[in-house]
């Protein structure tokens, strides 16, 4: 049996592989196998994912173990089903905002002005909030921007929080930000609402219910920057629900206009 290829459980757990790994494998699957020498590298061959392979020019290089092949196989598994749990409240979130009567979209990429002190130059940074929504109004003053970001695991959540940059970005998307938070696998919650920022609202994901945990600051937003309105006539909203409010979705514009005459 060759030993430097065969993982032991005991290795494989003092070393604890996690997401670097699997990303390291992933690429490795990919690319012609030449070593990278560092740390990862060296924990995949003492855990038996990799090995070494002499090529005729006696240069080494590197492939997946069958023990590789299957821990790449469990991270991609476990990837498609946090994912699918993510597209699954991202859908849910939006519905509630389009039951609400508002205008909504997923996927948009926005560029969000940083807060600054004067002295210092502008900074910019791309921001794609998983859930966008506007009132149904013509009064840009009444539009409210609200931003939701979606997070199902506590990795996720955790390594979001550390980016101020990130949080900022949203926060200058929408009058409002808030944290939907999903459950564990177990269908515990999985983070605490004193765990998120204050200028942060947070929801839970309650069995089938979103529960407010703590209510977002509004910030008065008078209009939209303009870039944010191209980002939007360029993107596509999403339909209005089949359950809105009275039951008929273009009922809530009609209450929308009446507010205003």
């Amino acid at each position: 049996m060759n030993t430097e290829t065969t993982p032991t459980n005991t290795l494989v757990d003092a070393i604890a592989l996690g997401r670097a790994h699997a990303r390291r494998l992933r690429d490795m699957y990919r690319s012609a196998g030449w070593p990278c020498l560092d740390s990862v590298e060296v924990e995949l061959l003492a855990a038996g994912l990799l090995e070494r392979v002499c090529e005729p020019g006696g240069h080494d290089k590197l492939r997946l173990t069958d023990a590789g092949i299957a821990f790449l196989a469990r991270a991609f598994h476990s990837n498609r089903q946090a994912r699918s749990r993510h597209d699954a409240l991202v859908d849910r979130v939006a519905q509630a905002m389009l039951r609400d009567g508002r205008l909504v979209w997923t996927g948009l990429s926005i560029r969000s002005r940083l807060p600054t002190a004067p002295e210092e130059p502008t900074r910019w940074k791309i921001c794609m909030p998983d859930v966008f929504s506007i009132r149904n109004t013509t009064v840009a003053g009444y539009l409210e921007p609200v931003v939701h970001e979606i997070k199902v695991s506590r990795a996720d959540l955790m390594g979001d929080l550390k980016s101020k940059d990130k949080r900022d970005s949203y926060l200058d998307a929408g009058g409002q930000c808030w944290y939907v938070l999903g459950c564990d696998t177990k269908g515990r919650p999985f983070a605490a609402a004193d765990e998120i920022p204050a200028e942060c609202g947070v929801m839970q994901l309650e069995g089938d219910r979103l529960v407010v945990a703590r209510n977002a600051p509004k910030r008065a937003v008078a209009d939209l920057p303009f870039a944010l309105w191209m980002v939007l006539a360029k993107a596509t909203p999403l339909p209005p629900s089949a359950d809105g409010p009275d039951g008929e979705p273009s009922q809530a514009m009609l209450r929308e206009r009446g507010d205003h005459l």
